[in-house]
């Protein structure tokens, strides 16, 4: 017979906004790699965060203004741009990555231009 204590802890992940369980598991991936947390950094830091990508958006072939990422570490939204490029390979959403650089602010929020990423493996 279960115990109580499964049974609340079982309700709870049924009902839990799906977004707060999301966002709840990539916060724990990310303190495990001893990442710095995106809502912790400001302005000017030079950053390590480990994260997932939630979208990408990609610009014509013959435009190259580059490649613009929605980054999410658990704790906050970076936007990622590498500049002059269409297309990256492995960067896509749902992928997860560790990226460094300097981070900045473009209207308002949190950017890292250029940065450097190393991809992870895929969700199961």
């Amino acid at each position: 017979m279960p115990t109580a204590g499964y049974l609340k802890r079982l309700t709870r992940r049924l009902t839990e906004d799906l977004g707060d369980a999301d966002a709840e598991k990539i916060a724990e991936e990310s303190r495990a790699t001893g990442a710095q947390r995106a809502s912790e950094c400001c302005r000017g830091d030079e950053v390590t965060m480990h994260g997932e990508l939630r979208s990408v958006e990609t610009c014509s072939r013959t435009a190259k203004a580059g490649v613009k990422a929605e980054f999410f570490d658990g704790s906050d939204v970076v936007t990622l741009k590498w500049l002059g490029r269409n297309r990256i390979p492995g960067i896509e959403p749902g992928r997860k990555l560790t990226v460094r650089g300097r981070l900045g602010l473009h209207e308002g929020n949190k950017v890292i231009y250029n940065p450097y990423y190393e991809l992870h493996g895929t969700e199961d």
